[in-house]
């Protein structure tokens, strides 16, 4: 038995859950998500609670739908009454940074200023240089943030680029200099 996937799913107040054949949607104060449930998945509801099944619990390939879907869902009802959230850090003298409607400019080195244009569903805050990314859909949210963080990685010798706010970088030497010889 999948144990991720046992664990029922609470429904809070204000979100309405609709399932009509195979498809689920989830609406709340944040917004609508929707799904397509594979074929081996059921949900099940009681009062506030949603369970999810499968048909055979016994095949390894079903026991991975099982978690697979349970978190699909938990987290389609978190982002519609939460929301989620990635911050990201520029690194580097004179890196910047500037958002200006749905489109982050960032000054990153290069020769030629880096313009990065937001989803609709996504939202951006800048502070310093500090790049916020807030939206509904966690798989989204997360996409968007690699994305970001894909133009300039950061470098193990001096740590500049973007990096998660979370994210270690494990720094290197660099070169010893010449050890005396001729």
């Amino acid at each position: 038995m999948s144990r991720i996937g046992k664990q029922p799913i609470e429904i809070p107040a204000g979100v309405e859950v609709l399932t009509e054949g195979i498809s689920l949607t989830v609406k709340g104060p944040k917004g609508n998500l929707s799904l397509v449930l594979h074929d081996h998945v059921k949900l099940n509801r009681s009062e506030n609670q949603l369970t999810v099944e499968v048909l055979e619990p016994e095949q390894k390939r079903d026991r991975a739908l099982w978690g697979l879907f349970q978190r699909l869902v938990s987290n389609m009802v978190t982002g519609v009454t939460k929301g989620f959230e990635k911050q990201l850090e520029v690194n580097g003298i004179g890196y910047k940074v500037a958002l200006a409607g749905k489109k982050l400019n960032f000054s990153l080195g290069f020769s030629h200023p880096v313009e990065f244009q937001l989803p609709e569903t996504i939202e951006a805050t800048v502070e310093k240089n500090v790049v916020t990314i807030k939206g509904i859909d966690k798989h989204l949210v997360g996409e968007i943030a690699a994305q970001i963080r894909s133009l300039k990685k950061p470098e193990p010798y001096k740590g500049k680029g973007i990096k998660y706010a979370t994210e270690v970088i494990r720094r290197k030497a660099g070169k010893a200099g010449k050890a005396g010889g001729k």
